[in-house]
């Protein structure tokens, strides 16, 4: 039986003066149909854990973080959607970790991942797109992300597997988190929220082109493109409005592009300062599930894609982090891998408009599933 707990963890937006000596000393995982409401428990979880001494004399020095897209429809009372391909995983994991000894780098051995299987066919999926259409022309919905899945048969060495799926270039948000029987592994380049006691702040990625300079200059001169991102921007506005100081909530670097692997791909940046006695629970309630990967309005979105996509979304399009007792730095797990014993699963999609052509939307997908699956294809040996 695979020891995933063997594999040693890398959450993103661990320090990284803590990255090589991360032990674990405590550990919550929550799923569908557990009791509990999966914000208020985080919270209590962190507040359990992590005080303004974090990291001194052996107390714990912070808390990873891995919040499902379900879990953060859960969060607010959304749709959670269709059975998540990969059970093992947990819709909510938090573990806790004190400082121990410096660890070597760990030798990584050979792997191997069979051939791919979508949940669905191309033609399903261009259906999804087009009915997404026709909710937006009824009126029920803006814009809608819908995700497909594909999984895979593997062996070999997961520690090897997670680092080439957290290691690719643009994986600024990448990382690792394992547990009995699963491990995920991000190498997603978007970050959902940064948060401190008085200010937070979320980046949403939309928007994808090829990673040429024709590539560039088409995403730039796209009216869907744009049109699609300000309406995400503008969700997280209001998402952030919802826990911010009246008047504090501001737009930085407005479809600013960036490049992951093979992808140009537009981000901008949210920002507000905190209400106070705003709490983490707050912070979750009124963020999860990450806008750039859900749609608007978020509630009637959930409702409408939970009804299109074969399968779940899992620990994918959610948030992925690490916590102190004074920040929370989450990225959102977009380009990740999920492990059971049996299969790596991944999953990739796309925001749907108006404008949008449902055989484009269905390679857009496929580009940016090719581009985690030839990562995993150029380090398997």
């Amino acid at each position: 039986m695979t020891d995933f707990r063997a594999v040693r963890p890398a959450p993103p937006g661990v320090p990284a003066a803590c990255r090589s000596r991360l032990v674990e000393v405590d550990r919550l995982e929550w799923r569908l149909g557990d009791d509990g409401d999966p914000a208020a428990l985080a919270a209590a979880f962190r507040a359990r854990h992590l005080t303004e001494h974090d990291g001194a004399d052996g107390t714990v020095c912070g808390v990873a973080v891995l919040i499902s897209a379900a879990a953060g429809a859960a969060m607010v009372g959304g749709a959670t959607g269709a059975p998540s391909p990969v059970p093992a995983v947990p819709d909510l994991a938090l573990v806790a970790y004190a400082h121990g000894p410096e660890h070597a780098p760990e030798p990584l051995g050979p792997f191997t991942v069979g051939p791919w299987e979508a949940s669905w066919t191309g033609g399903g999926h261009a259906a999804a797109v087009t009915a997404v259409q026709d909710a937006i022309g009824r009126g029920d919905v803006y814009v809608a992300n819908v995700v497909g899945h594909r999984r895979a048969p593997w062996s070999g060495d997961p520690a090897a597997l997670a680092h080439a799926a957290a290691a690719v270039t643009g994986a600024t948000w990448g990382g690792v988190l394992a547990g009995d029987g699963w491990l995920v592994a991000s190498g997603s380049p978007e970050c959902f929220l940064t948060a401190d006691t008085a200010t937070a702040a979320t980046y949403p990625i939309k928007g994808t082109a090829p990673a040429t300079e024709d590539g560039k200059a088409e995403l730039l001169a796209s009216v869907k493109e744009r049109a699609e991102h300000v309406m995400i921007v503008d969700l997280e506005r209001n998402d952030l409005a919802q826990v911010a100081a009246p008047g504090t909530v501001a737009v930085k670097d407005l479809f600013h592009i960036g490049r992951w692997a093979d992808l140009w791909q537009a981000e901008s940046t949210v920002t507000a300062d905190l209400a106070p006695g705003t709490g983490f629970a707050d912070l979750l309630r009124a963020m999860c599930p990450p806008g750039s990967v859900t749609g608007a309005p978020k509630l009637a979105v959930l409702d409408l894609v939970g009804g299109l996509e074969p399968v779940g979304r899992g620990p994918a399009m959610g948030a992925f982090g690490y916590l102190t007792g004074h920040e929370t730095r989450l990225g959102v797990t977009i380009r990740t891998v999920a492990l059971d014993a049996e299969h790596a699963h991944i999953w990739s999609g796309g925001g749907i408009t108006w404008r949008s052509d449902p055989e484009a939307e269905v390679a857009e997908a496929e580009a940016k599933a090719a581009g985690v699956a030839a990562a995993l294809d150029a380090s398997r040996a």
